[in-house]
């Protein structure tokens, strides 16, 4: 499993203005990240989540939460077990490494 997260994480962090991107499971705990993104906003990312999730709760479809700070963007969705989330730069703004930390 885990040779196909990192597989997936590298077709996501490869598409243009993507910073970095993760997967974390149920539990908040990261199970794999890559690029540019802080593995401590895994449990975050999960219970922004389930949060979301209560809001339709028969909806059969996943959630997807898009958040937007500065110049860049958070988009979290969870499908069964696994939650992603990936960080994208607003296109024409510039990436500061502190700003990911």
């Amino acid at each position: 499993m885990e040779q196909q997260l990192e597989k997936v994480l590298t077709e996501i962090v490869s598409q243009p203005d993507t910073v970095g991107a993760l997967v974390t499971n149920r539990q908040g705990l990261c199970l794999a990240a890559k690029g540019k993104i802080n593995p401590n906003v895994s449990g975050i990312g999960m219970a922004i989540s389930e949060q979301v999730a209560q809001l339709e709760p028969n909806n059969p479809k996943p959630a997807t939460i898009c958040l937007y700070s500065g110049n860049k963007r958070c988009i979290i969705q969870k499908n069964h077990d696994l939650t992603g989330v990936i960080y994208k730069q607003i296109p024409g703004a510039s990436v500061s490494a502190s700003a990911m930390q």
